[in-house]
């Protein structure tokens, strides 16, 4: 192998280097991901009404979404998705609880609605004298 030869060869072995060392650094897509989804869930919750209906609930998955940002800043890969995905589910289950609150007040209003027809019907179709 000639001079020439072996300078390519150290530069692509430096590139190739260069490229592992950067993919090595880059943050795991997996926790971006998982962090996305959380982000999304958390605004879904926030849209339901979970400040109001569930706010334990929305709060802790608020807490675990910043501690999953954190470690994935960190490079701390494996906590970040695990916090990511707590966050998720916290966020799915606020939203849940903010949904059955609302069905639950809907219905409470029909039934005060169909007893505020019932009573109405009944003096209609009471005799005047």
């Amino acid at each position: 192998m000639n001079v020439r030869t072996s300078r390519v060869a150290a530069r692509i072995a430096a590139s190739v280097s260069a490229a592992i060392w950067l993919s090595a650094c880059t943050t795991n897509p997996g926790a971006d991901e998982k962090i996305a989804v959380a982000k999304v869930s958390l605004q879904r919750a926030e849209q339901a009404g979970a400040p109001q209906a569930a706010p334990l609930e929305l709060s802790a998955a608020r807490d675990k979404l910043a501690k999953a940002e954190k470690a994935n800043t960190d490079r701390k890969l494996k906590p970040a998705t695990e916090f990511a995905e707590e966050a998720n589910i916290d966020a799915q289950i606020a939203e849940a609880t903010a949904q059955q609150e609302h069905s639950h007040k809907a219905a409470m209003d029909f039934d005060a609605s169909l007893e505020a027809l019932r009573q109405e019907s009944q003096r209609s179709s009471q005799p005047t004298h």
